[in-house]
């Protein structure tokens, strides 16, 4: 038997990738600018070729009406939220916040309905939600420490998917030089990787536009409070970083998902073909990644493009 193979990138122009699995179908995403397009595909090698459909545009001016980011879509409590990055092209970092769109029912059918803003202690970008214990919590990149980062990752409960209740917690700021490359200190994108009883909190770290910007970690037990930043355990090294020799730079802004028969964790990222290439060439790829025996993930090294990789199982 001939495996199937397919070969990274799966988009050449694909920014802050986010896959999301809803039972037989990958839900895809990336920073479209002034717009928000959602595809859908029956497999995870072939997302960038499912059926694609633009699902919110911009307004010509307003709150939202420029620099659309980092769109992700969440299904919770059996409805499904969308989380994006935007500002009133004005106003700079200053108005930049997370809005939410809000489906009750099909997320290509269904009607999105705009919620606003979630109304964060600071402003910021990259916002991203996560269930523990039956309480839903809200992580994001926020600002407010100029000149000594640029933005860090604060936590807080939520009343319900746009709406915040209690304390903004920073949980990280930029210490090591790993975050602090490409002129800028920078921990933002943050994904929430839950495995048996451990929580892993991915993170991307330093400018995007650097040969450097990569991922890394924070980890806390399952049974520990996660509004407390004594919870939680920054990795001193980045947990997926730049590979030279596949010619694999600026490696970050990710998801996580499984394969088709959930037997196989995948990470979804962005990364660039070629040293200080710019970040308007970052290009979709996805690998398969393993476990370590202390629960934490392994995600080796990123894979160089037009390499021949086995399809996710059950493709």
């Amino acid at each position: 038997m001939i495996e199937k193979t397919f070969q990274n990138p799966l988009l050449d122009f694909g920014a802050d990738p986010w896959v999301f699995k809803d039972r037989d179908y990958y839900y895809f995403m990336v920073t479209r600018s002034t717009k928000i397009d959602l595809w859908k595909s029956k497999t995870l090698s072939g997302i960038a070729q499912g059926n694609c459909k633009t699902i919110w545009t911009a307004p010509e001016e307003g709150i939202n009406c420029a620099n659309v980011w980092a769109p992700e879509i969440h299904k919770i409590n059996g409805s499904w939220y969308i989380y994006f990055t935007a500002n009133d092209g004005k106003s700079g970092d200053l108005s930049r916040k997370v809005f939410v769109l809000e489906n009750t029912s099909d997320p290509f059918n269904g009607v999105w309905e705009e919620k606003g803003f979630v109304n964060t202690e600071h402003s910021g970008l990259d916002g991203t939600v996560f269930e523990h214990k039956g309480k839903l919590y809200f992580v994001y990149a926020g600002y407010g420490n100029f000149p000594d980062y640029g933005s860090a990752l604060y936590i807080a409960e939520m009343e319900n998917p746009w709406t915040l209740k209690g304390t903004n917690v920073l949980i990280s700021k930029p210490e090591f030089d790993w975050e602090k490359q490409g002129g800028m200190a920078i921990n933002e994108g943050p994904v929430m990787l839950k495995r048996k009883n451990k929580l892993c909190l991915i993170y991307s770290a330093s400018a995007t536009w650097s040969d450097d910007y990569c991922l890394g970690m924070l980890t806390g037990l399952a049974d520990k409070d996660v509004l407390d930043t004594n919870s939680w355990m920054k990795s001193e090294q980045p947990v997926f970083k730049k590979s030279i020799e596949n010619q694999v730079f600026a490696p970050g802004h990710n998801s996580f998902t499984l394969s088709p028969d959930e037997t196989e964790d995948w990470i979804i990222y962005h990364a660039i073909s070629e040293s200080e290439g710019g970040s308007e060439h970052r290009s979709t790829r996805i690998q398969k990644f393993t476990w370590n025996s202390d629960g934490t993930p392994n995600f080796g090294i990123p894979l160089p493009i037009a390499t021949p990789i086995p399809v996710p199982s059950g493709e």
